[in-house]
């Protein structure tokens, strides 16, 4: 029986595009949303600070242990059917972590970790199928998504606590933009069976390994994300500690996060003047620098400056990161992988961010040791940025091995 041809069904440009949307708006809610709430909960006495600092930390690392899983899911139940998975389980993830008690919290937020960490590394590999002629371009328009989802996530939970009476019900609530994203998912885009020849045959997953620029791309995805997840697990907390209110603090983390939306689509644009992405991401983490230092070491007067340079560079910086990906990979099968590879790898990476703040926080250790910290990741970041910015790509050559190539020749 041959299989379902793809090319009979394939949705207009612009239909993508919005689904692209719709489905990156779902993928950062549910770890932007959690942060604002942190100090109510601790102050209900719901969960103790370690137990909040292992829940900011879960889902980051169940990004990196299941994106992974995605290109065996893909050759299995095919891309587009593993992603409506993946949304069926954001969004009872997002329902069980509505109910105010440990356990269900907790695999909610795996549940949710889980199905962003395989969506995640799905929808770059679709980009480069799809939009292949301006796939670096796209990438942008697909990260200022997730940085209006985590800008939502981080502005709305607090009024939405304050509205539905709980900050359960605020997690809660998230669940209802999960489903909308799935149905149209479901509704506008083709599903046909998988295609095992585009995705299994010309594999090489083992042969990323082999590939040093695979290793950059993934230890600075890493690093970068793992000062993005420290931001949004506890920027709200780290201000609360310097003297700002709850509710000031939930509005600079989500400043920063919605203004991320700007350099998240505008990178990409400024990577491609040169030729080398090296000026444009040594620009952007050099904004989170200065922005990180003005927040959590400046004067307070300087905080809305502050939050802005950093939202800049973070946006920035994650779109590059992703951008990367596709840029440094021959076909949408090695952009599949190289995406796993470098997501799966680099966010288990980033969950110790988060995880080592937390412990640190406990350990009552000042917000001056902390900053120096992140000093020290945006450092590593910025060697590996160094790295990965150079012109190579990783495609297949006509004996049928995966090579690095140097695109300046």
């Amino acid at each position: 029986m041959l299989p379902i041809t793809y090319d009979r069904q394939r949705p207009g440009r612009i239909s993508f595009i919005v689904l692209m949307v719709l489905v990156g708006l779902n993928l950062r809610p549910a770890l932007s949303s959690l942060a604002p709430l942190v100090p109510r909960i601790e102050r209900e006495g719901e969960l103790s600070v370690l137990m909040l600092s292992s829940l900011t930390t879960l889902p980051v690392l169940c990004l990196g242990l299941f994106a992974p899983l995605a290109p065996w899911l893909t050759s299995r139940l095919g891309i587009e059917r593993s992603l409506a998975l993946a949304m069926i389980i954001l969004a009872a993830g997002l329902a069980l972590r509505g109910l105010a008690y440990a356990p269900p919290l907790f695999l909610g937020t795996l549940m949710a970790g889980a199905a962003i960490g395989i969506a995640g590394t799905l929808l770059p590999a679709l980009v480069k199928r799809e939009l292949a002629g301006s796939a670096d371009l796209m990438t942008g328009v697909y990260t200022m998504a997730l940085c209006l989802g985590g800008a939502m996530g981080a502005g709305l939970s607090i009024p939405l606590a304050n509205a539905l009476g709980s900050w359960s019900a605020s997690l809660m609530a998230w669940a209802s933009l999960a489903l909308l994203a799935l149905m149209a998912w479901w509704w506008i885009m083709p599903q046909p069976a998988p295609d095992r020849q585009t995705w299994v045959s010309s594999g090489h997953t083992r042969a990323l390994l082999r590939q040093p620029l695979a290793w950059q791309i993934m230890l600075f995805m890493g690093s970068q994300s793992s000062l993005a997840y420290i931001v949004f697990g506890w920027l709200p907390t780290l201000l609360v500690k310097r003297g700002y209110s709850e509710g000031e603090a939930g509005w600079l983390m989500s400043l920063s996060v919605l203004t991320q939306l700007v350099s998240a689509i505008a990178a990409p644009w400024f990577a491609r003047i040169h030729s080398d992405q090296r000026p444009a991401l040594l620009l952007v983490l050099s904004l989170v620098g200065g922005g990180l230092w003005l927040l959590l070491a400046g004067p307070a007067a300087l905080r809305w400056p502050g939050v802005i340079m950093l939202g800049l560079g973070q946006g920035g910086s994650f779109s590059l990161a992703l951008t990367l990906i596709v840029l440094r990979s021959g076909d949408a099968s090695i952009a599949g992988k190289l995406s796993g590879l470098a997501q799966g790898g680099g966010y288990t990476l980033a969950a110790m961010g988060p995880l080592m703040v937390g412990l640190l926080l406990d350990a009552n250790v000042g917000i001056t040791r902390i900053t120096w910290l992140l000093m020290g990741v945006l450092c590593f970041a910025a060697v590996m940025a160094w790295l990965a910015g150079r012109q190579k790509r990783m495609e297949v050559n006509n004996q049928g091995q995966l090579v690095t190539t140097d695109q300046r020749r």
